[in-house]
């Protein structure tokens, strides 16, 4: 079973926008040493929408690669394309990913009867565990209780990333799905309570930059210590707020750049955190004790 503390892990780039492996590699060796569960790699925190599918599969095969079996590198392989998802599965299984993570489709809003048939396509076309991802606040896509349920019963779908951070709805989802089908918070400010009512993980962009810390954390609310975990988000929150002060990946790579673990590159449409974010940023960064380079 995968589950804990999973790592949405941002994808290097230099000033350019050139993918930078030399820090690729230099992130996961932080969460290897820092404890984090599993990675994502190149899901939608790692920009996966601008990078092309070359780049896409080498960056997936790097992390797999260098990880060595030693936690599940989970790919990230979901789009608005059916055919270019099924393309990304089978080359992320191809490449040795333990596991997928598929986005709904943002932009072409479809009927749930349209996510259910996209989903299972993908399932029955690619023969690895798949992950479900919905996040509505991005993609204007909103995947119900009923669809999900519907699509829990597909084999190799094994569970989803729900990141609506409406805790009404997650208790929805765990008390409708068979006990095997994984239901991860994608939330970092909600993701304890999720984790408390029997949800088995989270995947998350705080986790980042204070990886330790988020690994305690649902390793405390997955064994029931419900004071251990939530003293600890409490003592996260302000990281879980201030990075998304602009659309994330915006602020956790500016914070990762102050951190001196990537260079500052980003693509457009994306760009280097604005100014007026900075403060409360570095702020939030110091209070919790992170490591600042000299000069930041």
């Amino acid at each position: 079973m995968i589950a804990g503390s999973m790592v949405a892990l941002v994808t290097p780039m230099d000033a350019q926008g050139g993918l930078d492996w030399s820090s690729l590699a230099t992130l996961v060796d932080f969460h290897l040493q820092e404890g984090t569960h599993a990675i994502v790699a190149v899901g939608t925190t790692g920009e996966s929408a601008t990078l092309d599918v070359a780049e896409h599969v080498e960056a997936i095969r790097r992390v797999v690669d260098q990880v060595a079996g030693r936690i599940p590198v989970i790919a990230g392989t979901g789009g608005n394309s059916t055919r270019e998802s099924v393309e990304l599965t089978r080359a992320a299984k191809a490449v040795g990913a333990d596991a997928c993570l598929l986005v709904t489709p943002y932009y072409n809003k479809p009927t749930q009867e349209g996510l259910y048939q996209h989903f299972r396509h993908i399932a029955e076309a690619v023969a690895i565990p798949q992950i479900l991802y919905n996040v509505p606040g991005r993609t204007v896509c909103d995947m119900l209780p009923d669809t999900v349920v519907r699509l829990s019963e597909v084999p190799n779908i094994i569970g989803i990333k729900e990141a609506t951070g409406d805790l009404d709805r997650a208790r929805e989802i765990l008390d409708r799905v068979a006990p095997e089908f994984l239901v991860y918070s994608g939330d970092d400010p909600t993701a304890v309570e999720l984790m408390l009512m029997g949800g088995k993980g989270n995947i998350s962009v705080t986790a980042n930059i204070a990886p330790r810390a988020m690994s305690d954390l649902c390793v405390a609310a997955m064994a029931g210590e419900a004071e251990k975990a939530r003293a600890i988000n409490e003592r996260l929150m302000p990281l879980h707020k201030t990075l998304f002060l602009e659309s994330n990946p915006i602020p956790v790579k500016w914070a990762l750049h102050q951190m001196g673990l990537i260079p500052e590159g980003i693509r457009l449409p994306l760009t280097w955190l604005s100014s007026p974010c900075q403060t409360p940023l570095l702020q939030a960064m110091r209070e919790f004790g992170l490591i600042i380079k000299e000069n930041a």
